[in-house]
């Protein structure tokens, strides 16, 4: 049998790899993405990660279909394991519950997103635990404060809820407003979760008030701030607006940086 015969009939008993066999052997090699199920402040979650940090986190309903999404956003496999890694179970520790504190920036993976998405993102990421930011914040941050629309879009496509904190982010009138990770109902328990007074959140702007100041400090913040929570009762000025505030000689706080929304957008 010539060399040539035996390559044609090599070629002959060729079948393709099971479908695992990729996902393995990249796992191996530290190279695949993987997911995990960790219990969340208001259910379980499902957390996706990979070389690039986390790229995907959904309330745990269906594994299957979590894959499938990871599958169409990324074109990549992914693989569940029972534990994640110990930088990523520390991130899911100090960015879901608010425990201990994550070394460094948060490694997340949004490099799908356009650039814009990133930036919005990136700076919801900054609003700390227990406190809410309008869309007019964000926007007002990044220099564009008229995108107002675009930033709640950018919002409401977030990839990783939960660690990047999107429930965090308001109406420009200071209401709570929907949230794609299960509606007003589940933003509402999560910010409770984090010792907010909702209750109190809503009557707010229902009365007007967008901004409390203080008659001692002459400072004047968004209701969440902490700078507005030490406001004794006695010393708090109820504010319609910035301007109004500053009329009546206050100024911004520099912790939250108060701002109104561009021609008083919603």
């Amino acid at each position: 049998m010539t060399d040539q015969q035996i390559h044609a009939g090599l070629r002959t008993l060729r079948h393709d790899a099971p479908a695992s066999l990729l996902s393995g052997v990249l796992g191996r090699l530290g190279l695949s993405d993987a997911y995990v199920q960790v219990e969340g402040p208001i259910g379980p979650l499902f957390v996706a990660f990979g070389r690039g940090g986390i790229s995907l986190v959904e309330r745990a309903r269906d594994a299957g279909a979590f894959e499938e999404t990871f599958r169409v956003m990324f074109g990549r496999p992914l693989r569940r394991v029972q534990e994640a890694p110990e930088l990523i179970a520390r991130i899911i520790d100090a960015r879901v519950w608010g425990r201990g504190r994550s070394s460094g920036k948060t490694p997340v993976d949004l490099h799908e997103l356009p650039d814009f998405e990133q930036q919005v993102l990136r700076k919801v990421m900054e609003i700390p635990r227990g406190e809410v930011r309008p869309y007019a914040w964000v926007a007002a941050e990044l220099g564009r404060p008229l995108a107002v629309r675009a930033v709640g879009n950018a919002v409401a496509r977030n990839p990783i809820p939960f660690v990047i904190p999107c429930h965090r982010v308001v109406r420009s009138d200071g209401r709570i407003g929907n949230y794609g990770a299960g509606g007003p109902e589940a933003k509402r328990d999560l910010l409770e979760s984090e010792g907010m007074d909702t209750s109190e959140m809503e009557r707010l702007p229902a009365a007007g008030v967008r901004f409390l100041g203080s008659d001692t400090t002459r400072i004047y913040c968004y209701p969440s701030c902490r700078n507005a929570r030490r406001i004794m009762p006695a010393h708090r000025v109820a504010l319609r607006s910035a301007d109004d505030a500053r009329r009546a000689g206050f100024g911004a706080c520099r912790v939250c940086r108060p701002v109104d929304a561009p021609f008083r957008a919603a």
